[in-house]
């Protein structure tokens, strides 16, 4: 995920809950930015190298059932 600019990462929280992302990668291998809240849960997909940060694009991530 070396394509988001460091100081951008920093920054990015969650929308749903405001944790902190972590990079993923999905079973595919396509990245994502995971959530760190428990109770969230969430990942994103990234495309092109941008952060889709929208809700309704989230999935459970791979360590939620």
């Amino acid at each position: 995920m070396s394509e988001i600019e460091p100081w951008v990462r920093e920054i990015l929280r969650c929308p749903a809950c405001g944790s902190e992302l972590r990079d993923g990668t999905r079973p595919d291998g396509a990245a994502e930015l995971v959530c760190l809240g428990e109770a969230c849960a969430l990942a994103y997909p990234v495309r092109d190298g941008i952060p889709v940060l929208l809700v309704d694009d989230a999935y459970p991530s791979g360590g939620t059932v």
